[in-house]
């Protein structure tokens, strides 16, 4: 669940990091419940001759291709439904969302498929989950490790910090200073003077490189806003690495 800035509002907030500069908080107070499609949908999907698809990654030289589905006969998938292709074995997987423009690449030399899919959308908010695919001796495809975003928050909020002195923010990876920005935002009371700056409500991912990469984009709290702000918010960038138990490891923060 997503707790946003509002009057009734529940944060995880961080505690105060080494002297001289804060902690961000989270947003997010707890994990997101896994993506399920509705029962009609699954229903729709065990009795349709055909699914009506639309190609989300195509990589011609490993013979792999991703498709999101958008209606199975007449019938809205309602944004679920994602189709992974490898040879001639083609698997279904119902229940990830493919709302919001998901990614995929294949890593050819792991036999792995990144995929990523939005877990929580709406104006100013884009969280998205990141699956790692691999593919059995009989080419179907199968889920090995899905990083949920509430575990990237609480990483991330022992790690990045900040310090404002006057309208500069300046943030750190644990006391490596990896960003400053200039606040622009002169009629909203100023920084929250409790807790000013949060995480939660932007995590994504880039899937152009080597490694799967998450992208990060703090947000400001005013005295008197009522959500986050992001107008003069750099986006931050860190590999993330899955082990073979699952565990989660989040490289150097760069911007």
């Amino acid at each position: 669940m997503l707790a946003l800035c509002c009057a009734s509002m529940v944060f995880t907030a961080c505690k105060d990091a080494n002297e001289g500069y804060n902690l961000v908080a989270g947003t997010l107070d707890g994990p997101l419940v896994s993506s399920s499609a509705p029962a009609n949908v699954h229903e729709a999907m065990k009795r349709a001759d055909r699914y009506h698809n639309y190609e989300i990654m195509s990589d011609l030289a490993h013979d792999v291709c991703v498709e999101a589905i958008a209606e199975v006969g007449n019938t809205s998938t309602e944004g679920y439904g994602i189709v992974v292709v490898k040879g001639d074995i083609s698997t279904t997987f119902p229940d990830i969302c493919n709302a919001r423009n998901p990614l995929a690449k294949y890593d050819a030399n792991g036999n792995t498929l990144w995929l990523t899919s939005s877990a929580v959308w709406g104006t100013g908010i884009q969280v998205d989950r990141l699956y790692q695919i691999g593919f059995g001796d009989n080419g179907i495809a199968y889920i090995v490790h899905t990083i949920d975003p509430y575990d990237i928050q609480q990483q991330l909020c022992q790690r990045l910090g900040y310090r404002i002195k006057g309208e500069e923010v300046t943030l750190y990876d644990s006391e490596r200073e990896i960003a400053k920005a200039t606040n622009t935002v002169a009629d909203m009371g100023g920084f929250d003077g409790e807790q000013p700056l949060w995480i939660g409500e932007q995590m994504q991912y880039d899937l152009s490189g080597d490694v799967p990469c998450l992208l990060v984009t703090p947000g400001v709290k005013f005295t008197t806003g009522l959500v986050l702000t992001y107008d003069d918010m750099p986006t931050l960038k860190a590999p993330v690495i899955i082990s073979d138990d699952g565990t989660v490891s989040i490289g150097d923060i760069i911007h």
